[in-house]
């Protein structure tokens, strides 16, 4: 991102500070990123993830309806609603999310049975987008982590291919070394293109990654 040379900010050691909060706080005052969702009155930096991913993949381009899913705190939203005036939106996450005009927020866990049906209900059809931030609670453990994360993905990828209008397109997070073998094989059983993607936004040390499948293959007549 280019044009923001603000002055480092540094931060000294606060009371009940640790000291891993206070590089945290460092990081987060001398992000451009932050900064610049300040600017844009975007609710968090990831806004500008999907905001590049949109430049390179067209992934909001004539979008009409779109689930969100893992939605706070509303970035994603906040970008779908401002490119696609007018989309339906529907989005859901365990946490709390302040209410964003035109999208529907559901406050509950997208693995609980009843939520797909809940998300389908809310946008009233077939979405054009699924997207995911989602990520799992880490517990230190990178396989663990990786493990937990990638089920999300998988069950994002599920609801997908159950909801998506033909055409239509799935990006999710996912963690280092992206989507495994076997998920990017059912991937493009479903869909015409699939690409792993970084955005600059996504901190260099970060360990996230992207999964951008697009042009989605419809159900097969097998499926229930």
């Amino acid at each position: 991102m280019r044009g923001d040379r603000g002055l480092h900010v540094r931060v000294r050691t606060g009371r009940g500070r640790t000291v891993s909060s206070n590089r945290w706080l460092e990081r987060q005052l001398n992000d451009p990123y932050v900064r610049r969702a300040k600017a844009d009155n975007y609710r968090s930096r990831a806004a500008y993830k999907l905001l590049e991913l949109d430049e390179r993949f067209g992934l909001l381009k004539g979008v009409k309806a779109v689930i969100d899913l893992g939605i706070a705190p509303g970035g994603w939203s906040q970008v779908v609603s401002r490119r696609s005036p007018g989309a339906r939106i529907a989005g859901i996450d365990l946490l709390p999310t302040d209410p964003i005009d035109g999208v529907t927020i559901l406050v509950m866990d997208f693995m609980d049975d009843d939520a797909p049906a809940r998300l389908k209900e809310a946008l009233g059809g077939p979405p054009d987008l699924v997207m995911s931030d989602m990520a799992a609670n880490t517990v230190g453990h990178a396989r663990t982590d990786h493990l937990r994360t990638m089920g999300l993905v998988e069950a994002g990828l599920e609801f997908a291919v159950e909801t998506l209008r033909p055409g239509g397109a799935f990006v999710a997070k996912v963690l280092a070394g992206g989507a495994d073998s076997n998920l990017v094989a059912e991937l493009k059983r479903h869909f015409t293109t699939v690409k792993h993607a970084k955005p600059p936004a996504s901190r260099k040390e970060s360990s996230e990654w992207y999964v951008v499948a697009q042009g989605f293959k419809g159900r097969s007549p097998e499926q229930p």
